[in-house]
């Protein structure tokens, strides 16, 4: 039965607003140049980045490079419970889109896959107590184990039904189970994985944003966000530093990903001058009140085509006479 009364605690504070605005120019510029869903090495790196980080934030001790080894087959020497760390997350996240991010099924699922042959209780919810500790001293006591069932189901009708941004649900979600901590062990990870999941669903270039790489360089900060919203008994402080962290790792992406200096700003010039149009090479020029044809190929129009912004019209006859160029259409939300 689902308590619809259920409203996670959270207040919509003016950085959150803040965050939330540039968080989506940031999502809008990326997006356009297509990068993470065109380029299988680019998600394959950034996929593997995501599970070094998560899981060098259980404290598991494998380099991005023996992960990466571990992951395309190679022997590794390592502690057998770390390997098995690897091979798991890299399974879960490879099946990741296939669940449905609402689905107390699919939630378990997938825990069972992240824990396989770790945890006695893989696939299921937690059967005992649960404390988080810090040191030796206790910062949180979860809800007991027979309340969990319910708090995780209150919680993802709530994460579907809610009319709140879809950031701020990816947010809220990630602490409050933090705070049910549903499982025996593995919380962290699986609250991270579904947060991507969430945020997936709202922009699909989220499957392979990294976020996690820069929670694990801010992991005293995500503990103390995570502390703070329990002695307040409200998300906020979470909320905060997540979008914080999301908004961070973009802002990473878009600088390593997305050139800059004179070259983008011939792109940019080119972009403005082709508009919404289709366009041959010819058309471009004159718009653009160019002459010289070897120059606009070599300074405008290869550098569109190689940053993917701008597609042929006629791709199987790259030289044909009635070749046209556009721009490549955002992804289907």
């Amino acid at each position: 039965m689902i308590e619809n009364a259920y409203l996670p605690p959270y207040t919509m504070t003016e950085s959150i607003t803040n965050l939330i605005v540039e968080i989506g120019e940031k999502v809008g510029a990326i997006t356009a140049w297509q990068h993470m869903n065109t380029n299988p090495k680019l998600r394959r790196d950034s996929r593997i980045r995501t599970i070094h980080a998560s899981l060098s934030i259980e404290n598991n001790s494998l380099s991005l490079d023996q992960m990466t080894d571990i992951i395309d087959g190679k022997r590794v020497l390592g502690a057998p419970g770390e390997i098995r760390e690897v091979k798991n997350a890299y399974e879960a996240y490879e099946r990741l889109l296939s669940f449905n991010p609402y689905s107390v099924d699919d939630l378990l699922k997938a825990h069972g896959i992240l824990m396989a042959d770790l945890v006695r209780e893989a696939g299921r919810f937690r059967s005992g107590g649960v404390g988080v500790f810090k040191g030796e001293q206790i910062v949180h006591m979860a809800p007991s184990a027979d309340m969990v069932p319910q708090h995780i189901a209150n919680l993802l009708y709530w994460t579907k039904t809610a009319n709140t941004h879809p950031l701020i649900k990816g947010c809220v979600f990630h602490y409050e189970f933090e705070f049910i901590h549903p499982f025996a062990d593995g919380n962290g990870r699986m609250g991270r994985m579904w947060n991507t999941l969430l945020l997936y669903q709202w922009k699909p270039i989220f499957a392979w944003i990294p976020v996690e790489t820069v929670i694990r360089e801010k992991q005293d900060v995500y503990y103390d966000a995570l502390s703070e919203a329990d002695r307040m008994a409200n998300a906020t402080p979470f909320v905060e530093f997540l979008l914080q962290a999301i908004l961070d790792t973009l802002i990473e992406i878009e600088r390593d990903q997305i050139p800059t200096g004179k070259v983008s700003l011939h792109i940019q010039l080119f972009l403005d001058k082709l508009g919404n149009d289709e366009l041959s090479a010819a058309e471009i020029m004159a718009r653009m009140g160019l002459k010289n044809r070897p120059a606009f190929r070599k300074t405008y129009l290869q550098p569109a085509l190689n940053s993917q912004l701008i597609e042929m019209t006629l791709p199987d006859k790259p030289n044909s006479k009635n070749q046209k160029y556009r721009k490549r259409r955002p992804e289907q939300q």
